[in-house]
């Protein structure tokens, strides 16, 4: 799989917005700008790395908006925007990515559709942007005695409005940049055509905006509340053979058996059947995305590590959990018993009321593996408010 990193650039002052606090900071329904676009960044499934260039001024501002989100720690940018770049690009080295896209952090609306054609349109040797075409008449003006007079209409065709996140291959567009340092650039395509690169335009949206004035806040206010509430429902299944042991780890609980199961963490088939849901309400993939079995840091791992991130992302995005379903499939241990104390354990990883969670068990008559006591299957269903 590509190795895709995010750059999230968030150091401007937005002057042209007005007030003491800069722009990426302010409020659309009740988040922070900055934090709508790094919310979406950390649940696409592709994107491994999501890091910020911040303003050091920001610093407690930008801890607020990436409160809780798997981001790496913010670099500090220079003083343009294209030496903020350079520098968020240069701090990347040690992730080594194949892939970057590079972010505006007041742009908060941008989706899994524009990130996947961008990462689609990236190959060694080429970049990808996102665009819209120009359906307005354009016009050229000229000063005239203190009045901008029309000089002439421009040809439309073939001019595109541009967007971010731009795609490119990272060593490529790092040393682009490095490259053109001192040099007053645009954008990042601009870098890239500069350095010879090629660069692709793929679709981009009309919601992608750039908050750039208070009548853009107005806008992105009313985006919000016109899009409403949206419920989601997504489902999770994880299976876990019996091996040697004492008990297994069912919703965070040690339940006593005379078997363990066997799997790369401790193989909590609940929590990992109730992440896999949750991170699928979100279209982001499944736990084997986020935490590769092939990674040795999650051997023996506690499975509430990934619930807990999958929590946040749910949250980071503005969502919450209506409710919880989970149902164990097996002939033994008998799961009746501890059922409080897993409906507790959930209801505070999850940060919400036991009310909505639900544990249940069955078995299968006897048949199948789980029939035959050689393993644990558990499925689970939730219902997310976005």
């Amino acid at each position: 799989m590509v190795k895709c990193a995010v750059l999230v650039v968030a150091a401007g002052r937005g002057h042209r917005f007005g007030g003491e606090m800069p722009k990426q900071y302010r409020t659309v329904g009740s988040r922070m700008i900055l934090r709508h676009s790094l919310a979406t960044f950390c649940a696409h499934p592709c994107v491994h790395a999501v890091r910020t260039v911040i303003h050091p001024d920001d610093l407690p501002l930008y801890q607020c908006a990436a409160e809780n989100l798997p981001v790496l720690a913010p670099v500090f940018g220079g003083q343009s925007r294209q030496d903020s770049v350079r520098l968020g690009l240069e701090s990347l080295k040690e992730e080594n990515p194949d892939i970057v896209l590079i972010h505006d952090g007041a742009r908060p609306f941008v989706d899994f559709g524009i990130i996947n054609r961008i990462i689609m349109g990236v190959n060694d040797q080429q970049g990808a942007i996102p665009a819209l075409s120009v359906t307005d008449t354009i016009k050229a003006g000229t000063d005239k005695n203190n009045q901008i007079v029309i000089s002439h209409t421009v040809d439309r065709t073939g001019l595109y409005r541009v967007q971010t996140p731009q795609g490119f291959p990272y060593r490529a567009i790092l040393k682009a940049h490095e490259d053109v340092k001192g040099m007053d650039m645009t954008d990042d395509a601009c870098v890239a055509e500069h350095a010879g690169m090629i660069v692709s335009l793929v679709q981009g949206s009309e919601d992608n905006f750039k908050i750039t004035t208070q009548d853009d806040l107005v806008r992105a206010e009313l985006l919000l509340k016109g899009k409403g509430e949206k419920i989601r429902t997504a489902t999770g299944f994880d299976v876990h053979k019996f091996t040697q042991g004492s008990y297994v780890t069912l919703c965070g609980v040690k339940v006593p058996h005379d078997k363990g199961l066997e799997g790369h963490s401790d193989a909590d088939v609940g929590l990992h059947a109730l992440t896999d849901a949750l991170l699928g309400a979100i279209g982001s993939a499944d736990i084997g995305s986020h935490f590769p079995p092939s990674d040795d840091k999650w051997k023996g791992a506690d499975s509430a590590v990934f619930l807990k991130y999958a929590v946040n992302l749910v949250n980071g995005l503005g969502g919450r959990i209506v409710n919880a379903d989970i149902t164990f499939i097996c002939e033994r241990p008998k799961i009746g018993i501890y059922r409080m104390e897993m409906i507790e354990k959930l209801a505070v990883l999850m940060n919400m009321s036991a009310s909505g969670i639900s544990i249940k068990a069955t078995t299968t008559e006897q048949l199948g593996f789980t029939g035959r006591k050689e393993g644990i299957a558990a499925q689970a269903c939730v219902c997310i408010a976005l």
